[in-house]
């Protein structure tokens, strides 16, 4: 083999002084005591927390459906495809892949073509050093040669913030099908309460139609009248209330699903939505399927990556260049095959005194692991948290619906018992007026637990990542939500 002549020895010295420092820049590790540790067990149900990294490809299913109400499957199938949170979300993520292009094509070979002219002079100019023409035309090539690992850090890290991106578009997906089930069983109760007092306001007028018979017969006086009216108008203006309410509930409805309030309107209906019941046994692998737990811990990483860019710094930078072409001083004689010219070259560069700039890099870098490891954390344990209020709220709801019941099954008895006792003469107006207001406040009462069931289910289903599998528990049952 042909041993290198001294000239180009010493052109490529600098590359092979390189070669001699390379090693690639890697990213610290994180210690595994810094990372959140999962309890062994819920503190509510019987559930298992398991270790796992969240399964960002998981779907999410269509959970909904398991309301079976196909007026909210319409709403959330709407919402997924107009809800302006969504799309925001989508063009996020759309310029998080364009720049990991972009930090892609940084390690790609460069090739372009180009043509110029300078006038120059001076001794480095034939001719005595005249001033002259110079034309020049062809292509370029430069490559620059990854070998501290500066370049393809960057782009891990470009990569894992484009999983990122990712994760939040799934979250805002969930967080969107969430609030339209709120909103939407919201609704519902909001009927379901507006029937009830309705119906008690048309009680009251039954009352007062009798109420002033009996005035007008002598034997009552009108203070007892007074006091029918006034229940009547207040429970009506509850009523009004209740309406002011439901349109609000339904302009922020038309909102998340991307329409004009102006536009939008959803029918008042029976409260006949089923209530899945999410068994407390749900493994901790749900849990992982958390959006916003995958989007922290992709950023955690994606941080620890450009600690490794930071630090790629203090290595030199090193590139092949190329050219190839014609030049002439002049242009008549640009392309001629004895006007063409090439050159091949080695760049290395290295800064020796930068006042602390990569220094500062790295520490700032650092700083962001940092915090992007503490705000993991705190996700995670919010994470635990979510799970644990739904839970214990839908046990303790269930108890609270339980003894709802019996309130109101007894306030029930209480106004038919006074009622006919009034009717015979043998209790006051005033005791009918307290039961009939006492059965209407438990009813409400009872509806308002009802509503909160739903609304803590669902917040459960959000809390878990999404719809949940075949493995992951008993199989969900459904109850009859129809309120009496």
């Amino acid at each position: 083999m042909t041993l290198l002549t001294h000239p180009l020895r010493t052109a490529l010295a600098p590359l092979l002084a390189a070669l001699v420092l390379a090693g690639c820049a890697t990213a610290p590790g994180i210690d595994p005591a810094a990372l959140p540790t999962a309890p062994a067990a819920f503190k509510e149900g019987d559930g298992r927390w398991t270790q796992a990294v969240p399964a960002q490809a998981q779907a999410d299913g269509t959970w909904w459906k398991a309301f079976s109400d196909p007026v909210l499957d319409g709403l959330v199938e709407r919402a997924l495809e107009r809800n302006n949170s969504i799309q925001i979300a989508a063009a996020r993520l759309a310029q998080s892949r364009a720049l990991l292009q972009a930090t892609d094509a940084d390690r790609s070979p460069q090739v372009g073509i180009g043509a110029d002219v300078t006038r120059q002079g001076g001794a480095i100019t034939p001719a005595g050093g005249g001033a002259g023409n110079l034309f020049r035309a062809g292509a370029n090539f430069s490559w620059e040669l990854d070998l501290f690992g500066r370049l393809s850090q960057a782009s891990k890290a470009a990569s894992l913030d484009a999983d990122s991106r990712e994760a939040l578009l799934r979250n805002a997906r969930l967080l969107v099908q969430a609030d339209v089930a709120r909103s939407y069983l919201a609704l519902r109760a909001l009927d379901a309460e507006r029937a009830l007092v309705r119906e008690t306001v048309g009680a009251y007028r039954d009352t007062l139609s009798l109420t002033e018979r009996r005035f007008e017969a002598g034997d009552i006086a009108e203070l007892d009248v007074a006091r029918v009216r006034t229940e009547l108008a207040a429970t009506e203006s509850d009523a009004f209330a209740l309406d002011r309410r439901r349109a609000e509930v339904e302009h922020a409805l038309a909102v998340l699903v991307g329409d004009a309030a102006s536009n939008f309107g959803v029918d008042a209906g029976d409260w006949s939505t089923a209530l899945p019941v999410i068994p407390a046994g749900v493994p901790s692998t749900v849990l992982t399927r958390r959006p916003d737990v995958a989007s922290a811990r992709q950023s955690m990483l994606a941080a620890q990556a450009r600690v490794g860019v930071a630090q790629a710094a203090w290595f030199p930078d090193i590139a092949l260049t190329g050219s190839g072409g014609y030049a002439s001083t002049d242009l008549g004689d640009l392309f001629k095959w004895s006007a063409r010219s090439w050159g091949i070259g080695a760049l290395l560069s290295l800064p020796i005194f930068d006042g602390g700039r990569r220094d500062a890099g790295v520490k700032n870098a650092s700083a962001e692991l940092d915090a992007a490891l503490a705000g993991y954390r705190e996700q995670v344990l919010v994470a635990f948290k979510d799970v644990e209020d739904q839970l214990s709220a839908l046990r303790l709801l269930a108890d609270q619906s339980e003894a709802q019941s019996r309130a109101v099954a007894s306030a029930s008895r209480a106004t038919v018992l006074s009622d006919v006792r009034y009717r015979s003469g043998l209790v006051s107006q005033l005791d009918l007026l307290d039961a009939r207001r006492s059965e209407l406040r438990n009813r409400r009462e009872a509806l308002q637990v009802r509503s909160a069931q739903y609304q803590t289910t669902v917040a459960l289903v959000r809390a878990l990542g999404g719809g949940w599998g075949p493995g992951d528990g008993p199989a969900v049952q459904t109850v009859s939500a129809t309120i009496r």
